[in-house]
């Protein structure tokens, strides 16, 4: 029996065509298996059906995000037609969001009540709110749905119709009431109708709530790019957000927020919750607080959007800092945060007899105002938890190291034996912040362990990292996995990390036997391309200049083959070798080192397969522009230039096969070399586990980077040109866009001046 580990993004390959697909593959003796993360990866499997689902995955993943931005150029649109900021107009377009996602729940909800009637489930009556609610859908009513809408005769008043569609929603579900857009009647009605359309495609009709999510974040993230609302504080990023979750694992309990935003904290943890197979909505309550309403607003419909519900009060920002909104002191099984940094206008007065300050006040200034907030925060984080309870936050990288009565506060917090884990993250990690940051993780538990309490982890990522625009960077899934797997041998879970291991090295032993066809396919596609040009490139010519580079492809082409075979070899072996490796630490390690001829074939081939484009490229540009091919009868100009393109597609996938294949091996590399044994030891540059007393004589600083040291310079033997040229278009992309832009804004403020 084979395994499919499919590393879906947000869990939204569980579209109903794509679970289809799974079930008739589990039918046949598969095993579908989803590991949660947050791009989309590879299927590897031996099939017909995966490859189906695998084909269908990718094509479903490349058209979401073509039509995620498609969709917010229709955004863009809307704020040219109604001259709007951008502030202005995010929350209509969540609404519109929103509304496509309760519609689909509904009609799927209505269609799981009729099958339980038909078995006699459920009783054969009217429908209840009830039935509804258990299945988290909003039970519509006809006015409010996004097709009934769009049907409806327009006469010009679809921004009205969709203003009622909103109040009949808050009506039937008090939870979101007085949290959804209702100003759509100051847009233009061809423009509403235009986004309407774009998401009424068949796929988006039958779509999963989890890609209703996908959406949902891809729009906080664009529009907190431009700073569409205080800044883009609303929105902390996924990947900081995840390993805060794979830090604290919150799965039981109460769950609490005191500076939601929009809430992705919330739906992280749902994630990580339904991913151990357990329902959210039993397991956990959500509590949030937010200073903006607004903002709260997002939150609600984000968990509505997910299918949860939450309490989410909205407010002044004193709220927090004077008043326990929820009156959760001693209570909070898990609290995650992203607080605002360095706030210096809190009323010392206000707060010092505040029972959430079990340390005390931080400083004061002469105008009685506490001078950084930062501690304040601290300590309601730690006064909100039980006795066993986690919080993980984020916070200022200035905090850690902060001196004077911030120092005393950070020594009793150390001397409580709570302090658990501290990771410091690189900059440019967040949309409308250049400035590194760390994240603070608390263990109440850990305060009666006697051989923890008195330890603190200290973990330096910041040279951990991808880039995913020019400005920004983010922690990949795998990178997400391999902080969390150092936290596990921290704490004990050796089997934990073996585990992440073995699966890096599963995959990498997938992916080579599934990287032969894409590498048939581009063998075949070369030959062809090869076929057609021999004719002209063979015929003899006085001081040819196709008898170089012609010889040189036919004979990286033999190459190319000789160690394709090779490859495919070096694949079945590993194959064949790889059910039989003993688990522990000593059969992985054994595993992966037999794994390391693969990689470098990977490496090899991929240089080989863009050498062999390269040569064709050059034949043909001199038989055209040197030799005149086109007018000569041997040579077939369309044919060629479409068996190029074909040719550019298949080296595309088999470098991509190839590449996924050596990343696997490369990521158990980077956990196996740090820790051959399972077992977690100081790396340079990276981790340590650290006591009290080297904390006390750091004047109680909870900086890794005090303590890690810096990682020893190493020569880099296998330097990855994909990787390295991915950043460098990233830079370039980046770079035209803003060029782009700029250009359009200088022209229309000429035509303003002309005006």
């Amino acid at each position: 029996m084979r395994r499919i580990v499919i590393v879906a993004c947000s869990r939204a390959w569980d579209a109903p065509s794509i679970l289809g697909t799974f079930d008739a593959f589990s039918k046949s003796g598969g095993v579908p298996y989803c590991q949660n993360d947050s791009a989309f990866r590879q299927v590897p499997f031996e099939h017909e059906l995966a490859d189906k689902a695998h084909m269908m995955i990718a094509d479903h993943f490349n058209g979401l995000e073509k039509f995620e931005s498609d969709l917010w150029k229709i955004a863009d649109n809307l704020r040219a037609n109604s001259n709007l900021a951008s502030n202005e107009y995010f929350m209509p377009i969540m609404g519109l969001i929103f509304l496509r996602h309760a519609t689909n729940r509904f009609y799927e909800a209505k269609v799981a009540i009729e099958a339980d009637k038909a078995a006699g489930k459920t009783p054969n009556r009217l429908l209840v709110e009830a039935d509804f609610t258990r299945r988290r859908a909003l039970n519509l009513p006809e006015s409010a749905r996004f097709d009934v809408i769009l049907k409806t005769r327009k006469d010009g008043n679809l921004g009205a119709a969709l203003t009622s569609a909103m109040e009949a929603i808050e009506t039937a579900f008090p939870p979101l009431a007085g949290q959804l857009p209702k100003d759509y009647g100051r847009f233009e009605g061809s423009v509403l109708e235009e986004m309407m359309r774009m998401f009424d495609s068949e796929g988006l009709r039958t779509a999963s709530g989890d890609v209703f999510g996908r959406i949902y974040e891809y729009f906080l993230a664009e529009f907190s790019k431009q700073g569409a609302h205080d800044g883009g504080e609303f929105f902390t990023p996924p990947s900081i957000v995840q390993t805060i979750v794979n830090v604290i694992e919150p799965d039981h309990g109460i769950v609490f927020d005191p500076a939601c935003g929009s809430g992705g904290m919330f739906v992280q943890s749902s994630h990580f919750i339904e991913d151990e197979g357990l329902d959210t909505m039993k397991r956990v309550t959500f509590y949030g607080h937010e200073k903006n309403e607004t903002t709260a607003k997002l939150a609600q419909i984000n968990l509505a959007v997910h299918g949860l519900q939450g309490t989410i009060r909205a407010g002044n920002e004193a709220i927090t800092y004077y008043k326990d909104p929820h009156e959760l002191v001693g209570k909070c099984d898990f609290v995650m945060a992203n607080p605002p940094f360095n706030v210096d206008e809190v009323d010392a007065e206000k707060v010092k007899g505040d029972k959430r300050l079990p340390f005390g006040l931080p400083g004061v200034n002469k105008g009685k105002k506490v001078s950084n907030a930062n501690y304040l925060w601290m300590s309601y984080f730690y006064s909100y938890l039980n006795e066993k309870g986690r919080a993980g936050v984020v916070m200022s990288s200035q905090a850690s190291s902060a001196g004077r009565d911030e120092a005393t506060v950070r020594q009793k917090l150390v001397e409580t034996g709570a302090v658990d884990v501290m990771i410091d993250i690189r900059g440019n990690f967040f949309y409308t912040r250049t400035v590194p940051c760390q994240l603070w993780f608390f263990d109440r538990a850990k305060e009666e362990d006697a051989v923890r309490r008195d330890h603190v982890l200290m973990l330096d990522a910041r040279q951990i990292f991808r880039k995913v625009s020019r400005s920004v960077c983010d922690f990949s899934p795998e990178q997400q996995q391999n902080i969390a797997a150092i936290v596990w041998l921290y704490r004990g879970q050796q089997d934990r990390f073996l585990k992440l291991v073995d699966s890096y090295l599963a995959q990498a032993v997938e992916l080579g036997a599934k990287a032969q066809k894409p590498l048939d396919g581009y063998e075949e596609a070369l030959g062809k391309l090869a076929d057609l040009m021999e004719p002209y490139a063979k015929a003899k010519r006085k001081d040819d200049p196709l008898a170089d580079p012609w010889d040189e492809l036919t004979s990286a082409q033999a190459t190319l083959t000789a160690d394709t075979e090779a490859f495919g070899e070096e694949a079945a072996a590993r194959s064949k070798a790889w059910p039989g490796a003993a688990r522990d630490s000593t059969g992985l390690n054994a595993a992966r080192a037999a794994l390391h001829p693969l990689a470098d074939r990977c490496r090899d081939l991929t240089k080989q397969i863009d050498l062999a484009v390269k040569l064709s490229g050059r034949v043909i540009d001199i038989a055209v522009r040197e030799l005149s091919a086109r007018d000569a009868d041997a040579w077939n100009n369309a044919e060629v230039n479409r068996a190029r393109k074909v040719l550019d597609g298949a080296r595309a996938d088999a470098v991509e096969a190839l590449r996924q294949t050596r990343y696997f091996v490369k990521q158990a590399d980077w956990l196996q070399e740090r820790f051959p044994a399972a077992v977690l030891r100081d790396v340079e540059g990276l981790v340590k586990r650290v006591d009290r007393t080297a904390i006390k004589a750091h004047d109680w600083s909870l900086t890794p980077g005090r303590y890690v040291g810096i990682a020893p310079e190493e020569a880099d033997e296998d330097f990855d040109f994909e990787e390295a040229l991915r950043a460098i278009h990233i830079d370039l992309k980046g770079l035209n866009e803003e060029a782009v832009e700029l250009a359009a804004r200088i022209a229309k403020n000429f035509e303003e001046l002309g005006a």
